[in-house]
C-alpha cells in the first residue's frame, strides 16, 4: 500500500532541483501523494506542475504523485508533511554584484554561493527570506520536517532555528558523495574492487563545503593508506588525467587541491575544489588566475549561470510545446531515501548540517554543522563525530566567528557586524582594512533593495 504524504516545495519553479525531485518522485513506487509548489516566479512553478504530469505518464514512472500550484506560501503549507526549500537569493544580477566586483581587488570566487565575500553577502539577503520561511512553517505546519538545499547552507538552517528553535530542518549536500566516489575509484586503482561510493563508509565533519573525513573504510578496508598512495600518484596532474581543461565542465575540477590538502594535513576534504579554496586564505590557491588554472579549477562565470538558466527555461517551454520529451534521469540525491527513512519505511545514516549538539567537541554548542545523521520514523539525531583536527578547526573558527557575526547584523539590523566579519575573512586577510570596507561598501551599494531589511531599525 502506498504511504500518502504532501510535499510543499518552496522554489518549485526551480530549473534544476524542481526538475531531479520529481524524477526520483516518478521512480519512488512506495510513497505518493502531491507536491505543492509554491514559487514567486508563479508561471514557472505551473511549468513544473506540467512536467511533473508528464513525468508521472512516462512509461518507466511508478510513482502516484499530484502536483498543485499555490499562489501563496501559506497555501503550500498548510497541512505539508514535508517541505523542502530550493530557492536563488535575489537575482543572478545581485550575485554578478558580489561575485565580480570583489575582482577588481583581486578576489577570486569560483563558486560564490557559500564562503568569503560571496557568502556574507548571500547570507544577508536569505536571513530575512529564511525568517519568513520559519515563521510561516512554525504557522502552517510546525510538525513537518524541513530539508534545505539552498546555499549558504550553514547560514539558511542557522536561520531556520533562530527563529524557530522547535523546527525539524536539515540541509542536504551532496560534495561529500563526490569524495565517497574518488575514495572508491583509489580501492579499484589499488585493488581490483569496484564498490558503489554508498558502500565507503566515512566519518565527515565540518561545516558545509569545509567538510572533512577523518575515517573512511570499505568493510574490513582502511581506505587511508589507500587514498594516500592514491593522492601521491595523481597530484601533479589531478583526476582528470592530463585531460584539462576538455575533460571538465565548469562545475568541475581536476580535485588536485584536494589531494594537496590531504597530503599536507592527512585529513581528507569532503568537498569540491571550487568550495574549499574559498574558505582558504588567498595566498593558498587563489592568488590569480594563472593560480586557479596551475591547480585546474574553473571560476564559474555569473554569465555562464544565466546561459544555463535560459537553457532550463528552453528546456520546459520545449516540454510544454511538445517538443522535447520528458527524461526521467536519477539525481543521486539522498532526499527521497531521507523521506521514506522519516516515515518508517527504512533505515539511513547519512551526512546532514544540522546544529551542533555535541557530536563536534570542539565547535559551539548550537552552530550549524555537517557530520553523519542517524535517521528512523519521525527522528534525525547526528552521530558523534569527535574533535575536528587542527588544521580544518584553525580555519572553521573564523568562519564560524561570521556566522555569529552575521546573526548579530541579522538581529541587530545593522551591517556593521557583517563588514567587521569581512574584515577577518581568510579569504581577504591579506587587504588592508580600507580596502576591505571600500570593496564591502560598493557591493552594499548595489544591492537595494535586498538589504533594506538591515536600514528598518
Amino acid at each position: 500500500m502506498i504511504k500518502k504524504v504532501r510535499i510543499a516545495y518552496i522554489g518549485g519553479g526551480s530549473r534544476l532541483w524542481a526538475r531531479n525531485l520529481m524524477s526520483d518522485l516518478a521512480l519512488e513506487k512506495e510513497v505518493g501523494g502531491t507536491v505543492a509548489l509554491y514559487d514567486i516566479d508563479f508561471q514557472s512553478a505551473k511549468n513544473n506542475a506540467f512536467i511533473g504530469e508528464q513525468l508521472m505518464k512516462h512509461p518507466k514512472a511508478v510513482g502516484q504523485w499530484d502536483f498543485e500550484v499555490c499562489q501563496t506560501l501559506e497555501e503550500a503549507l498548510k497541512g505539508a508533511d514535508f517541505v523542502f526549500i530550493s530557492i536563488l537569493p535575489a537575482t543572478f544580477d545581485q550575485m554578478a554584484d558580489y561575485v565580480h566586483i570583489p575582482e577588481k581587488w583581486g578576489i577570486l570566487q569560483p563558486v560564490g554561493d557559500t564562503a568569503g565575500v560571496s557568502g556574507l553577502f548571500r547570507a544577508l539577503i536569505v536571513m530575512p527570506m529564511y525568517e519568513g520561511f520559519a515563521k510561516a512553517i512554525e504557522k502552517h505546519c510546525p510538525n513537518a520536517w524541513v530539508f534545505n538545499f539552498t546555499n549558504p547552507m550553514t547560514m539558511c538552517v542557522q536561520i531556520l532555528y533562530h527563529v524557530f528553535p522547535k523546527i525539524k530542518a536539515f540541509g542536504n549536500c551532496h560534495e561529500v558523495f563526490s569524495t565517497q566516489k574518488i575514495l572508491a575509484r583509489a580501492l579499484e586503482e589499488k585493488t581490483g574492487i569496484k564498490a558503489h561510493h554508498f558502500d565507503i563508509h566515512i566519518n565527515p565533519m565540518g561545516i558545509n563545503h569545509f567538510t572533512w573525513i577523518t575515517s573512511a573504510s570499505y568493510k574490513d578496508i582502511d581506505l587511508f593508506p589507500i587514498y594516500r598512495e592514491f593522492a601521491l600518484k595523481h597530484q601533479k596532474e589531478g583526476l582528470d588525467d592530463g585531460k584539462y581543461p576538455s575533460g571538465l565542465t565548469v562545475f568541475q575540477s581536476a580535485e588536485k587541491v584536494k589531494l594537496d590538502l590531504f597530503l599536507k594535513t592527512g585529513v581528507i576534504a569532503a568537498a569540491g575544489d571550487r568550495h574549499l579554496v574559498e574558505f582558504l586564505p588567498q595566498s593558498m590557491y587563489l592568488k590569480d588566475r594563472a593560480t586557479v588554472e596551475q591547480w585546474k579549477f574553473f571560476l564559474t562565470s555569473v554569465a555562464f549561470r544565466k546561459e544555463n538558466m535560459e537553457k532550463g527555461n528552453r528546456s520546459a517551454l520545449n516540454i510544454i510545446a511538445g517538443k522535447e520529451e520528458v527524461k526521467i534521469v536519477p539525481s543521486g540525491e539522498e532526499g527521497i531515501a531521507q523521506l521514506k527513512a522519516l516515515l518508517g519505511l527504512e533505515e539511513l545514516v547519512t551526512n546532514v548540517n544540522m546544529p551542533n549538539v555535541g557530536q563536534i567537541p570542539n565547535l559551539p554548542l548550537g552552530q550549524v554543522v555537517e557530520t553523519n545523521a542517524l535517521f528512523r520514523r519521525d527522528y534525525v539525531h547526528p552521530v558523534f563525530a569527535g574533535d575536528l583536527p587542527e588544521f580544518p578547526l584553525s580555519i572553521t573558527q573564523h568562519h564560524v566567528h561570521t556566522h555569529q557575526e552575521l546573526l548579530k547584523a541579522f538581529d541587530h539590523k545593522n551591517l556593521s557586524y557583517a563588514k567587521k566579519a569581512l574584515r577577518q575573512d581568510p579569504s581577504v586577510s591579506h587587504l588592508p582594512a580600507k580596502e576591505i570596507d571600500a570593496m564591502f561598501d560598493e557591493i552594499v551599494s548595489k544591492m537595494n533593495p535586498y538589504l533594506d531589511y538591515y536600514k528598518a531599525k
